[in-house]
C-alpha cells in the first residue's frame, strides 16, 4: 500500500461503487441513444465509457475482499479496461476520417450536460473513498474525474461545430479521449505496481 492510502473501509467503499455503477449503467442507454441520433463520434465513445465505468465499479465491488497481491493484479486489469473506450473512439475516428460529418449540436450539448451531472456525482462520491481501496478505487475515481473533463470538451466541440459546420472538431476530440484514457491507465498501472511490490515485501520475497 502506498503512503497516501488509508485503512480499507470495505463496507463504505462497496456501497459507493455500487451506486456509481448503477448511475453509469443507467446513463449509458441515454447517451448511446442520443449519440446515434445526433451522429456524434465523441458522444458515442463517451457512452461506451459509461459501460467501462460500470464494469470498473462492479469489479471493485467483487474484488475488495481479495488480498493485496490479487487487488494489485486487478488494478492492472482496470488499467487495460480504461483503454477500451479509447480504442472505440479511435476506430470511429478512422471510419469517419475520409468524410467527417458534423453532429447535431443541441442533442450533443444536452446529453453532455446530463453526463456531467452523472460523472460529477460519481467523482464526488468516489473522491471520499479513493484512498480506501488502493489501485481499484483509484481507477474508479480517475475514470469519473476524467469523464467530467471529456464532457466539457464535448460541449466545446459542439460550439466549434456550430461555428464551423465541420465534423473535424468531433474527430479531434476522439484523439483527446484516447490521450486522456491512456494517461489514466498509466497512473492506475503505476499504483498497481506499487501494491504488487508491497505485497511481495510483506511476504518476505525479494523485490524485483
Amino acid at each position: 500500500m502506498s503512503s497516501g492510502d488509508t485503512p480499507l473501509d470495505a463496507g463504505r467503499l462497496r456501497r459507493v461503487v455500487l451506486i456509481v455503477a448503477l448511475l453509469n449503467l443507467g446513463y449509458f442507454f441515454v447517451e448511446f441513444s442520443v449519440a446515434l441520433v445526433a451522429g456524434s463520434v465523441s458522444l458515442l465513445a463517451d457512452s461506451v465509457d459509461f459501460l467501462e465505468d460500470t464494469s470498473i465499479n462492479l469489479l471493485i465491488f467483487i474484488a475488495l475482499g481479495w488480498p493485496l497481491a490479487r487487488r494489485a493484479a486487478m488494478g492492472k486489469a482496470m488499467a487495460v479496461v480504461i483503454l477500451g473506450p479509447a480504442a472505440v473512439a479511435g476506430w470511429q475516428a478512422v471510419q469517419r476520417f475520409s468524410d467527417p460529418v458534423p453532429p447535431e449540436v443541441v442533442p450533443v450539448v444536452l446529453a453532455s450536460l446530463g453526463a456531467i451531472a452523472v460523472n460529477g456525482t460519481s467523482a464526488w462520491l468516489l473522491s471520499q473513498v479513493r484512498h480506501h481501496g488502493g489501485s481499484l478505487s483509484r481507477a474508479a475515481f480517475l475514470s469519473a474525474r476524467n469523464d467530467v473533463l471529456v464532457n466539457l470538451a464535448i460541449i466545446a466541440m459542439a460550439v466549434l461545430t456550430l461555428g464551423t459546420d465541420s465534423g473535424w472538431p468531433d474527430l479531434v476530440l476522439g484523439c483527446f479521449i484516447i490521450l486522456l484514457a491512456g494517461h489514466a491507465a498509466w497512473e492506475v498501472w503505476e499504483v498497481s505496481e506499487e501494491e504488487r511490490l508491497a505485497a511481495k515485501a510483506l511476504a518476505g520475497e525479494e523485490i524485483d
